[in-house]
This record gives structure tokens, C-alpha cells and sequence, in this order.
């Protein structure tokens, strides 16, 4: 789930699982974790994500691109993650069977867990 706190709220106890992003800015804290695992928050529900196989080299350009156009011309919203290995592509849940078949017709391979 993808949760917005305000900038300067401490962070929740519960964080825990195998998924965890933290980001915080002069404008918000944003948390995106395993859905069970922060309750009585007002979240984005309902996410499932793709890995992008690697680790990428920095200097690698234009795969998460890549994989936006796909989505986007799919007409599925999408929310990223960066990390210093890959990059991850949340979508929602209900769109799950569409971004795969979308990206498995550009040629991907997509592997579910």
C-alpha cells in the first residue's frame, strides 16, 4: 500500500515485511509497504509490483521508460520505485492481468510470485 503522512510525522512502529520504501520530503512522508502491515492510516490500498530484473547500471537509459510507454499506452497508471539496484512498477491490483499481457505482448517476460 502506498501511505502519505504529513512531512514531520514519526514513523510507524509496525513497519516490517520483506517490501518497505520510505521517502521523506520537506512536503510529506510516503511509505510504501506489504498492506498488513500499517492499520488505522489512510492509504492507497491495493498495489501489486513488478521487479525489474538486475541490478541495472546507472549509466543503463530508457528501460523504466521503456516499460512506462508500455503501461501508458495500455492506459495503466503506474507507481515507481527506485532503488539502488532496480526499479519497481506498482500498479493496481484490478489492473494486474492487464499490465501483465501488455507486457508480455512488447516481448517481456514477466514472472508472478
Amino acid at each position: 500500500m502506498v501511505v502519505r503522512l504529513d512531512a514531520k510525522s514519526q514513523l510507524p512502529n509496525c513497519l516490517s515485511g520483506d517490501f518497505i520504501s520510505i521517502t521523506r520530503t520537506t512536503d510529506e512522508l510516503s511509505i510504501v509497504c506489504e498492506q498488513n502491515n500499517i492499520e488505522n492510516i489512510k492509504a492507497e490500498k491495493n498495489w501489486r509490483a513488478f521487479k525489474v530484473l538486475g541490478p541495472l547500471d546507472f549509466s543503463e537509459i530508457g528501460i523504466l521508460a521503456n516499460l512506462a510507454r508500455i503501461l501508458a499506452d495500455a492506459k495503466i497508471s503506474i507507481f515507481v520505485i527506485s532503488s539502488f539496484d532496480t526499479d519497481y512498477l506498482l500498479v493496481k491490483e484490478q489492473l494486474l492481468t492487464k499490465a501483465i499481457k501488455a507486457l508480455e505482448n512488447a516481448g517481456h517476460i514477466v514472472e508472478v510470485n
